[in-house]
């Protein structure tokens, strides 16, 4: 074989190997961002949790503010709730009547699933790495 077969080979298999890293990480994130609506979705919607407190069914903008209002930190929280101030005032004066829902297995799978999306592992990284340093 010859040198320059045999740095072309390489080079062609190092670009390989950095498209497949990179086709891994862009599929990982559009399976974080399409997985974390359907989850709530599934859980609001589909499951009923939403009239198990007694409150509505989210349309499609509203499965996506509230998903990533569970996903962000404290920030991201009051830069939603300040959008949502600013777009539509009126949301804020709705009443709604909230009770405790029903100790069944159904609302009991669509509290987990609103509780898996609203635990955030970066802040267990962050902890992990504190006590690393130390």
């Amino acid at each position: 074989m010859s040198p320059v077969l045999g740095v072309v080979l390489r080079i062609l298999g190092i670009s390989a190997l950095v498209a497949g890293g990179l086709a891994v990480a862009l599929a990982a994130l559009v399976g974080t961002i399409l997985l974390g609506p359907l989850m709530f979705w599934l859980a609001w919607n589909a499951l009923d949790f939403a009239s198990a407190l007694g409150l509505p069914e989210l349309g499609f903008w509203g499965i996506l503010l509230a998903t990533l209002f569970l996903a962000v930190g404290w920030v991201g929280k009051i830069v939603i709730a300040g959008v949502v101030f600013l777009v539509d005032p009126s949301w804020f004066h709705g009443a709604a009547e909230v009770r405790w829902p029903e100790p069944t297995f159904r609302n009991f799978v669509a509290f987990a699933l609103l509780a898996l999306l609203a635990s955030r592992p970066q802040a267990h990284a962050r902890k992990r790495s504190r006590r690393n340093e130390h």
